[in-house]
């Protein structure tokens, strides 16, 4: 069996990164860590070839060749996911679907003509599809009802499928599920509250692979919440230790986790130890009322900022996730986010309006509430999908003005400079990484830009000399961060764009449809 395995394109977003992908001429900032499990677990006999669209154009040699398309998809690849069915099946391909976007709608595969539905988790599924096309089916959709797989019996996946020059990093995975309940994720949907995690002996296999295969740079734990299970996460890091010692640190490892993390200083310590070099947190706001009632419990036990603090001066370079536009809200949530960003120093706050996944709590309760807008698309770029307690230009018009704000070339610098002097130097040697002519160009690029051309260039000389002088260990990579701005100032233009357009729509729709205002103000008044 030849199949063809396909990844959408994203549209772009926060963590598309074009412009800092583009000054050291790579494509995308992480592979399709699903795909290459997919063909992991596949019968080993079939051949493979893994085609990324946000890295390239599927060939028509390629189309030619496959007798059996796969794709997987995240939601926010809806276009493109929903194209390249389309594309396939113009060519007489089968179809076979799976991944997040599939799972939550299988109705939108479904009409776009897939032929299998390959549904929630691979290791249980993917079997039964086998048994399927074995049987000579020709559709046919496999769910687990429920079951969730031991993910001690994952294999290790097929990075050799990816085009490695083309990623800034690569991607494995350690655990699946969280232990938390907050009402509007969709992970806990999709792989329990029960963190299923690998043994250290797969990670460090996974590591040894990619090492085998020549990877030297950034490798992202794509987990949910890295520390959903913190006993097996000290059981890992503990042997994960000595290996990156023995070969010098090749990579320097990422991943998300809860805010928690601040509270185990031995856990964050063995991070840090292992080259963990940053950390994803959801923060979402730093109003306790909402906290509260989208049940994000974990973030109320304690000072926030306190707790971001504690992790950044543990030598992790914090990132963190901001949401407006939670229920019983006040007016204001945009400043008090981009205040709190500010005090506490996190260059990359990603900022969005709060959307309704499918099956999470907060879709069913809004879908009772008949607040749901389902003709919205759900992406970053995109208004709100239901019909928020206060006016949703006015949340639109926040949400634009701290974007704005916390993307403020000088504002930026000044949030990277304090946040790294806040770390203090790295813990880790680390391997000397070689100079090219490719590093060399992205400096020259970053220092004319940001230090010659922009108004705010007297900032960014004083800045890095500040960096030199206090803590000179750390300089590439708080250059690095600064060149993150090149994508920012970019993308936040889009959203304005974007945002006020659909604004205009929607207050043109909501001018002829009265029952709608009149609706929000009766949820309003019930919320308060």
């Amino acid at each position: 069996m030849r199949v063809l395995l396909v990844y959408p394109e994203f549209p772009p977003s926060f963590w598309s990164f074009e412009k800092t992908l583009a000054l050291v001429g790579r494509k995308a900032m992480l592979p399709p860590l699903g795909l290459a499990t997919v063909a992991a677990i596949l019968p080993q006999e079939w051949e493979y070839r893994l085609v990324d669209r946000n890295v390239r154009e599927v060939s028509e040699a390629e189309w030619n060749w496959a007798e059996l398309v796969i794709l997987s998809a995240m939601i926010a690849q809806k276009d493109d996911f929903l194209k390249q069915i389309w594309e396939a099946k113009c060519r007489g391909k089968r179809v076979a679907v799976g991944g997040p976007y599939p799972t939550s709608l299988p109705k939108d595969a479904e009409a776009a003509g897939a032929d299998y539905l390959i549904l929630d988790e691979g290791e249980i599924t993917l079997p039964l599809f086998v048994a399927a096309l074995q049987r000579g089916e020709l559709s046919g959709v496999f769910r687990s009802s429920g079951e969730k797989p031991d993910v001690t019996l994952t294999p290790i996946p097929r990075f050799d499928l990816f085009d490695f020059p083309a990623y800034d990093s690569m991607s494995i995975q350690f655990s699946r599920g969280c232990p938390f309940q907050c009402e509007f994720c969709d992970i806990i949907v999709l792989y329990g509250r029960k963190p299923r995690t690998k043994t250290p002996q797969q990670i460090i296999a996974e590591l040894e692979r990619l090492y085998e295969l020549g990877w030297r740079r950034a490798v992202f734990m794509v987990d949910d919440n890295f520390i959903g299970n913190k006993r097996n996460v000290k059981l890992l890091l503990n042997q994960l230790k000595p290996w990156m010692e023995k070969r010098n640190y090749p990579f320097r490892l990422n991943t998300e986790a809860s805010i928690d993390l601040a509270q185990d200083q031995e856990l964050m310590d063995l991070m840090v130890a292992c080259n963990f070099g940053a950390v994803f947190l959801g923060i979402e706001t730093p109003d306790e009322s909402s906290l509260t009632l989208t049940q994000k419990y974990q973030n109320t036990r304690g000072s926030l900022l306190d707790s971001v603090n504690r992790i950044i001066a543990s030598g992790l370079r914090v990132k963190a996730g901001f949401i407006i536009g939670f229920d019983g809200e006040q007016a204001g949530a945009g400043d008090r986010i981009v205040r709190f960003a500010e005090q506490a120093t996190i260059p990359t706050a990603m900022l969005g309006m709060l959307q309704a996944l499918p099956d999470t709590a907060l879709w069913h309760r809004l879908e009772k509430e008949e607040r749901l807008r389902s003709q919205s698309d759900i992406d970053q770029m995109s208004l709100m999908n239901f019909v928020p307690t206060r006016p949703i230009e006015e949340i639109a018009r926040e949400y634009i003005d701290a974007l704005w704000q916390l993307y403020d070339p000088i504002r930026y610098l000044d949030r990277t400079y304090h946040h790294f002097l806040k770390m203090g130097p790295p813990r880790c040697p680390g391997a000397k990484k070689k100079i090219d002519w490719i590093s060399i160009r992205a400096l020259l690029i970053l220092c004319w830009r940001q230090g010659i051309l922009r108004q705010s260039r007297w900032k960014f000389w004083a800045n890095l000399g500040g960096i030199l002088r206090h803590n000179p260990r750390v300089w590439a990579d708080y250059l690095s961060v600064c060149a993150h701005n090149e994508h920012f100032l970019e993308y936040r233009q889009i959203v304005r764009d974007r945002i006020e357009k659909e604004l205009i729509g929607y207050l043109a729709n909501q001018a002829s449809k009265m029952p709608l205002e009149n609706k929000q103000k009766v949820v309003s008044t019930r919320i308060t």
